[in-house]
Formats: structure tokens, sequence, C-alpha cells
């Protein structure tokens, strides 16, 4: 499915299959979850992709062939493939292992061909194994959602009490690891959004509403979610002194202006930019021994196009996951 012109249509194509080069190998694509950043790249909100483009970047698949140099995977392991698809390796972020900085980064089915294919193409150094114990369509969220909340997680702190704004895919994951975790979740949704409001209770919610309700206690640290930078003031008036709100998206509305008092008392807003392997590696670790479940609605390659379309218009709760090939 190729993405040809910054707001337009995924397109069916047939093309050959790709060669791996020097540390890639060729991925036989199994799933591949459906992004709100892919619904950004369709609707021409992120700046500089590369067209055409296939998108996705929550690929789940089987190791095909192994490019000259690869060591650390063989044909028929099983892999996922990340967002971020490569780093230079030289840099000053890149040394400190904060290659999600890297200012030559490349990003899985922006830059580089994703996973709305039978095949992809990815950087070995990015591949990472997937536990055991879920399924191809139930990892595939893992890889964005799983991930790039768990990176805001960490960005929150120890909060006890926790507010996640916007209940998506990221936030129906990384409420199940915050419960783990013994933390509070207070879940914010679209105002009216019932369902998902109560989807967020079965997941452990203390309190669920509407993101213009203050929740019963101070938080002391909020997520968001949404791409609604109108949310970032809207946060900073329910956590406490001290508490820190964080943007996990890669793209969102402005910030609207807000009075000097809200940010007063040490609060801080900080964002989350992509992912690093570390990330990866923790969280995969850490799912050893805190089972989550991950929601999933399943639709047929070729119609990536409805569900992005779904998840525009909220069609379900959870994540839309395509099932390429079994």
């Amino acid at each position: 499915m190729v993405l040809h012109a910054r707001g337009g249509t995924l397109v069916l194509e047939e093309r050959p299959t790709p060669d791996p080069g020097p540390g890639q190998v060729l991925i036989r694509v199994r799933a591949c979850a459906v992004c709100r950043t892919d619904l950004h790249l369709v609707d021409g909100e992120l700046p500089d992709p590369t067209l055409p483009i296939v998108p996705g970047h929550q690929i789940v698949g089987v190791v095909e062939r192994t490019g000259d140099g690869v060591e650390s995977l063989r044909t028929g392991d099983r892999v996922g493939v990340p967002w971020l698809a490569w780093s230079c390796g030289r840099c000053e972020p890149c040394l400190a292992e904060r290659e999600n900085l890297c200012s030559r980064a490349r990003f899985t089915g922006c830059h580089v061909d994703g996973g709305f294919a039978d095949y992809a193409v990815a950087d070995a150094r990015y591949c990472f194994a997937l536990p055991e114990r879920y399924g191809d369509l139930e990892a595939a969220p893992l890889l964005c959602g799983g991930l790039i909340g768990y990176r805001a997680l960490r960005m929150a702190g120890k909060a006890g009490r926790l507010g996640i704004y916007g209940f998506g895919s990221a936030a129906h994951m990384i409420a199940q690891v915050a419960r783990a975790e013994g933390r509070e979740v207070y879940a914010f949704t679209r105002e009216g959004d019932a369902d998902g409001q109560a989807f967020a209770r079965t997941l452990g919610a203390s309190w669920a509403g509407s993101a213009n309700e203050a929740p019963p206690a101070p938080l002391d640290a909020a997520i968001i979610f949404a791409p609604v930078g109108a949310l970032v003031p809207a946060a900073l008036r329910v956590v406490r002194a001290g508490g820190t709100v964080v943007c996990a998206g890669i793209h969102m509305s402005d910030i609207p202006s807000f009075p000097y008092s809200l940010l007063w008392e040490e609060r801080s807003i900080r964002s989350v930019a992509n992912l690093t392997r570390r990330d990866a590696l923790d969280f995969f670790e850490l799912l050893k021994s805190v089972e989550i479940t991950t929601t999933v609605h399943e639709y047929p390659l070729e119609r990536a196009g409805a569900a992005l379309d779904d998840l525009r218009h909220g069609g379900f709760e959870g994540t839309a996951v395509l099932r390429v090939s079994r």
C-alpha cells in the first residue's frame, strides 16, 4: 500500500521483492499495526516524508534473508521493527545512547518503506525479538504505542497519580503497565465518549472523564497522547506543584497561550522524541514479568485506508492491525 502524495490515498501496487543490503535483513511481514503517526503522514502533517512511501512502522515478521555483516539475526527469527529505522552511530546523541535525537535519523514508513507490504527491509540493529506469548497481531501495537508509551511513562517519573489524555492505542497499553507498577490512573477522553471511559475503567483506571473535567485529586504527572495542543494548559491546571506534563506525540496542534501561573511552582512540560534501542530492550524485558493485553482490530492489508479512516473517526478501542500473511 503506497502513498504517492501528501494528503493522498493509499494505492495497492505490485513491486519486486526488495533485497537486503549490508547490515540489513529482508522480513516477510506477518502483521503491521496502524498508528496515528501513519494518519499524520497520509494527511500531510509530517514535514519531510520520502515519497512515494510504504507506511507502517509497527512491523511483526520473520527474517527471510540476511545481508552481509548481519550476525545477530538468522533466517526464521521472528522480529519487530519500530519507528526509528536508522541512526548514524557517530554523532554526540548516538554515542550517548540517545540515538532518538540523531539529526540524521531515518524513520520506518516515513523515510524508508514500512510494513504495509508483504516484505520489508530493515536495519538489523533496529529489529527486536518479541515476547513469545504475543501472537503476531497482538505483538504489533507494542512496537510504537507500547514503546513510545513506555518512554513517556519513564519521563513521567515516579508519579503515583498519573493522568492520561487520549485513551487510544498507546494509552490502553501503558495504563496497564502503570497499574502493574502500583500507580493510580486517571483517564481523559473526548467529551461524551462514554465507551472510551468505560474501556479505560476495564483496564484499571480509578477515574475516567472528559478532558475538560477535573479529576478527584491533583495529578503527579500527565501524559498527553492526543495531538491536541489545548490539552497542555488543561493538564497543567490539574497537575500538582512540581508535577510534569509529558507530550508523547510526534505531531501536535499549536499550544495556545496560557498564564504563567499554570507553569509556576516548578511544573514542567516535556516532549517525547522517538525511541532508543534501550527503550525497546527494557520494555520487552519488562513484559516478561508484566503481562498486558493489547486490544486489536484486524484488517486485511488492502483495507489499510479503511483502518486509517476508522482511526480518524474513533471507530474502535485499542489498535487497528493489518494482517499481511500467516
